[in-house]
């Protein structure tokens, strides 16, 4: 599926063929949660990271998180790309894994499908304030689960459909 994209400013605009665009995974790590996730959460997608097209690049900035392991600073190899006139996340693309990109939910402007559920990950490190909110039925890790999102969009039968837009 192709998906479009782009900061809350327009100045940056992107477009990536996706075949895991169901957002159906919250991330409740602290670097998800500080850099895109107003929730409490964020909600990546997969996609090929050959296929992704920029418009505006100029604007682009890239973070790369700080993470402490005991007295050890490191620093993340996870490049997440944001816009540098308005802040908006964008995207993450990590060279360990040079074939994926991971665009953020929220800068998606192509209509996505509804999961059939969602799986909450990395709950070990979320914010006190956050509500865990879902069904019963959503699976729940403390930590990263042990599957990917193309193994998830599989399991599921989760292909992109074309959602019904609602009159205004």
């Amino acid at each position: 599926m192709q998906l479009e994209g782009s900061c809350h400013c327009g100045s940056v605009r992107f477009s990536v063929e996706s075949t895991e665009p169901v957002p159906f995974m919250r991330c409740y790590c602290s670097i998800c949660r500080k850099t895109a996730g107003g929730g409490g959460y964020a909600i990546n997608l997969g996609a090929d990271h050959r296929t992704l097209k920029v418009t505006g690049k100029r604007h682009l900035r890239i973070y790369q998180a700080a993470i402490s392991e005991g007295d050890q600073v490191r620093h993340s190899s996870g490049q997440r790309h944001f816009c540098g006139k308005c802040g908006s996340a964008l995207w993450l693309w990590d060279p360990r894994w040079p074939e994926l990109v991971h665009p953020h939910a929220s800068a998606i402007d192509t209509p996505l499908s509804s999961p059939p559920g969602n799986v909450h990950i990395m709950l070990g490190s979320k914010a006190p304030w956050v509500r865990v909110e879902g069904r019963k039925s959503d699976e729940r890790f403390d930590a990263y689960p042990d599957f990917s999102l193309a193994q998830w969009h599989r399991e599921h039968g989760a292909k992109a459909r074309k959602p019904v837009r609602k009159a205004s």
